[in-house]
């Protein structure tokens, strides 16, 4: 598939200030298109849910389109998403809302390599429910998890194993579908963090077998939210604090008060956005006619940003291997575009600092990954990550390679 990054960062007016931006793993910079699809929700008529009027029937067609397109972009049915705040604040109510059939004696697995919004809440819901809490390490020479590190902790008493999709710190792509497996073979549940996944790879969480999975739109060009994909199977059986009046179906019962209906029709204007990345003409063995549905268009594009990432990360570790004083700690074999860095000798948030002044923004810190970066022996200084997005340009990469030279001397 062709990809043309500069039309993408056409659309996008956070990059006519000139800034490198390369805090994509943080969240990305929005095309305009996403905003006026959220200003036009907003202004349109717009009433709580129902049939009656043209302002609630907008109101449940923008649920009715958020729902179909989360579920195009991950690979599940319509049924099984669930829109929250965020995903940290929608792992906190699975979390708790799951340990309510949990006993003593039973066990949860998280891993190292984790964001702590997908460690914390598991720990403390365990701890309350009187389970026990099994870690699957990282290993600190590579960044990644080992699968028999994840055997020699999974047993019949595991009830859920949740584990990253990919690692927002150090870009490492875990081998979700064997871990399903582990995990699935042991009776238990696995909940998957896809927030940094979903960035970089089109997800399908039925393929996969995961049985829950969150991420967040505005690390993808969308708005600030998370979703939740889950097994519509799986939510009926699970019983959410709520309130009385409100209805008890699946996924409304886990979605507490009135939706914010302009998210939600930001949300649809991103998967759709992301469907046409890609120049589809050169799709030879389309018959005249034919079109592609909204899935096989996300694929297309996905293929294409991954080349143009993948590429720009190459000329990326290429240069970052050639600049004396600079160690590159992220060394997974299978990763997203994305670097976490040291400049010996100089502190992390200093290099921070001086990559601004050359117009490129790479923030330093552990990024809530707390536990993989003490497993990493960073504890008490901290490194700068370097993470690619869609609209990254070879320019950018040329620019950051300049200013970190600067800093390393």
């Amino acid at each position: 598939m062709s990809y043309d990054v500069t039309a993408l960062r056409a659309r996008i007016p956070a990059l006519d200030e000139g800034t490198a931006y390369f805090d994509g793993p943080g969240g990305t910079q929005t095309p305009r298109e996403i905003g006026q699809a959220i200003a036009d929700a907003l202004t349109a008529p717009l009433s709580n849910r129902g049939s009656g009027s043209t302002s609630q029937r907008n109101a449940e067609q923008h649920v009715e389109d958020f729902r179909a397109a989360c579920g195009d972009l991950l690979g599940t049915d319509p049924r099984g998403i669930v829109h929250g705040r965020s995903s940290t604040t929608l792992t906190y109510d699975l979390a708790r809302t799951l340990a309510q059939g949990w006993r003593e004696g039973d066990e949860v697995v998280v891993t190292s390599l984790d964001h702590d919004s997908n460690i914390r809440p598991w720990v403390t819901a365990a701890e309350r429910a009187g389970a026990t809490v099994r870690w699957w390490e990282l290993d600190p020479a590579t960044g990644e998890l080992p699968l028999d590190r994840l055997t020699a902790v999974v047993s019949d008493r595991t009830r859920l194993v949740a584990m990253t999709g990919a690692s927002n710190l150090l870009g490492t792509l875990p081998d979700v579908a064997a871990a399903v497996a582990v995990a699935h073979d042991a009776g238990a549940l696995l909940h998957v963090d896809a927030v940094h996944l979903a960035a970089h790879r089109l997800i399908d969480r039925e393929a996969l077998g995961v049985d829950t999975l969150v991420c967040s739109p505005y690390k993808f060009l969308g708005p600030h939210c998370g979703v939740l994909a889950a097994d519509p199977a799986l939510l009926d059986t699970l019983h959410p604090d709520k309130l009385v009046p409100s209805t008890d179906a699946v996924p409304e019962r886990f979605e507490l008060g009135t939706l914010p209906y302009e998210l939600l029709a930001g949300v649809t204007a991103t998967v759709d956005l992301l469907a046409d990345l890609a120049d589809l003409a050169d799709l030879a063995d389309l018959a005249p006619g034919d079109a592609l549905g909204r899935r096989d268009r996300l694929a297309a594009s996905w293929a294409a940003v991954h080349d143009h990432e993948s590429w720009l990360h190459r000329l990326l570790e290429q240069g970052l291997a050639e600049l004396p004083g600079v160690r590159v700690l992220s060394r997974a074999a299978q990763r997203t575009p994305t670097s976490y860095l040291v400049v010996d000798g100089v502190p992390g948030e200093e290099v921070s600092r001086r990559l601004l002044e050359h117009g490129v923004l790479a923030p330093a810190g552990h990024f809530y990954a707390y536990e993989a970066w003490r497993r990493l022996g960073l504890e008490p200084d901290v490194g700068v990550r370097v993470g690619l997005a869609p609209y990254t340009s070879e320019d950018d990469v040329d620019r950051l390679l300049s200013a970190l030279g600067t800093v390393a001397r």
